[in-house]
């Protein structure tokens, strides 16, 4: 499928405007945590920059506007993980508190929308949700993806 289509099919259980409000923040919250989750993992290498650098693979593939503009989010939010210890913020238990609001939220989202998530039908639907929330940007500013 191409980014388009994979967006259009997203968007399908995404129609409410409340629900897309919702999803608006809490897919990159959601994406901030994973990140600080798999940060907090004991590695030789940062398993998080694993997970970008396959994440990337996969947006690559799509679009390499999207790529670069998930590139440019993601790698904001390891610098900010990188940085909260600096400032005595613990990375783990932050991490573990905003995965569970922001699904919590995602959840009430789609009960507002009465409609399943997406990665219920299909699991790359969870690396679809933040280019989603990524496209709503490149619309507003006449960009293509």
């Amino acid at each position: 499928m191409t980014l388009t289509q994979w967006l259009d099919d997203y968007g399908d259980s995404h129609r409410h405007p409340t629900n897309i409000a919702i999803h608006k923040l809490c897919v990159p919250a959601i994406v901030f945590a994973v990140f600080g989750l798999v940060s907090s993992i004991p590695a030789p290498i940062n398993p998080a920059y694993v997970l970008l650098t396959l994440g990337l693979l996969f947006y690559a593939r799509l679009s390499w506007r999207m790529a670069l503009a998930m590139g440019l989010m993601c790698g904001a939010m390891l610098g900010l993980l990188a940085w909260l210890p600096a400032f005595g913020i613990p990375v783990l238990p932050l991490s573990l508190l905003v995965f569970v609001l922001a699904w919590i939220g995602q959840f009430i989202g789609h009960k507002i929308e009465g409609k399943k998530p997406s990665f219920f039908k299909d699991v790359q639907f969870l690396l679809i949700g933040p280019a989603w929330t990524l496209a709503h940007l490149f619309r507003a500013l006449h960009l293509k993806f």
